[in-house]
This record gives structure tokens, sequence and C-alpha cells, in this order.
């Protein structure tokens, strides 16, 4: 479900539950001492952008799904990273969502997949999206509110940015995500969906 509606976007859910003890502990460590959304946001930001390693890079044995999960073991795909984020976020009572990108697995063209990333409900700017991913050569992904930095540009026609800010993962991705173990499975079984131009973030 999306409805934009910031009130909408602080409920644990099983792939963001934020109501996890390990959770809560980790977003009161990173928000202390900091005293606005903006600070809070930046900190949990960088926590999950640096710290948690992207299981595509690593490459994991394992494939996290739940933001818990994703915190004990310190990996996860875009998907999951962003699963944390929210989670990490919404137990510091900040609203935040799952965004997604459709994008080349190569350079360009096909084949395509998802790409996961977060919007975040800032008090000074409103919906501003964020991607935790993980920076590497040629990805520098960065808080600069209300400029975004996201990790991935588009590129082609077949390529692109939903539009909606959702509360739960896509289907797609949950089902990828509980389905691939490791990997090997995982890199092989990729998420995607055709993005329609009515979908398309403009």
């Amino acid at each position: 479900m999306t409805t934009n509606n910031p009130q909408d976007y602080l409920a644990a859910n099983a792939a963001v539950d934020s109501d996890h003890p390990t959770v809560i502990a980790k977003a009161k460590a990173l928000a202390l001492d900091l005293h606005n959304d903006l600070k809070i946001a930046q900190k949990c930001f960088e926590y999950v952008r640096d710290e948690i390693d992207h299981s595509g890079d690593v490459p994991a044995v394992i494939t996290t799904y739940k933001a818990s999960e994703v915190l004990e073991h310190k990996t996860g795909w875009c998907y999951a990273k962003s699963h944390l984020l929210a989670a990490l976020l919404r137990a510091n009572k900040i609203p935040a969502g799952l965004c997604y990108q459709r994008l080349s697995q190569g350079e360009s063209g096909p084949p395509y997949s998802l790409h996961g990333l977060n919007a975040v409900y800032l008090k000074d700017f409103g919906w501003y999206r964020i991607d935790p991913r993980g920076n590497k050569p040629k990805v520098d992904a960065q808080f600069t509110p209300p400029q975004e930095q996201l990790a991935f540009v588009i590129q082609d026609e077949y390529e692109g940015d939903f539009e909606a800010i959702y509360e739960a993962p896509l289907t797609e991705v949950a089902q990828a995500l509980q389905c691939n173990s490791d990997y090997k499975t995982m890199v092989q079984n990729l998420p995607d969906r055709v993005l329609y131009e009515k979908e398309r973030r403009r």
C-alpha cells in the first residue's frame, strides 16, 4: 500500500520489523545526543550505507530479509538494506518508506531488475529519497537534502523510478529474498517488474 501520508509509514511489518528489540536498541544508539530528525536520519542512513555490507558486493553466503536479520548478519541486498534503514527510522519515530527503481543489471540494456532504496519524511523538506545500498567506485550516494544524490541514474527508456512510496516490500522483492538463500541463487533470480508510464516518477 502507498499513501504518502507520513503517519502511515511509522508501523512495523514483517520485513520492516521496527518493533524488534535489537532494531530498537540500535535505533536509540544511533540517535543518542541527536535532537532533530535531519541529524538522526543522516546518522541512520550512513550507518546502513557504510556499516552493512551489500550482499552482491561481498558476496554473502546468506540472504537476509527482515531488518533484524540484516542487523544481525551485517549484510543485505539493496532491498534488505532498505528494510533496515526504514526500520531504524521508524523506531526513531521518523516516517520512512520503500522505493524502487528499475535498472539494467549491466552498463545498459537487458536484463533488468528492481533496485531498492528509501524515502524519508523530513519536517523541513517533505519526502526525500536516499539510497543506502553502499558506495563503491562509480557509486556515490549521499544525504544532502533537499538535493537527491542516489546511487544510480536512469540511462534508458526501460529503466526508471517508481513513483510510489511503499510501506512494505513489493511481492516480487519479498519472494526473491525469501526463496533464494545465497548469493548464487539470488543473483540468478533478481526481482523485476515492468515499469509502466503511469507508475513512473515525474
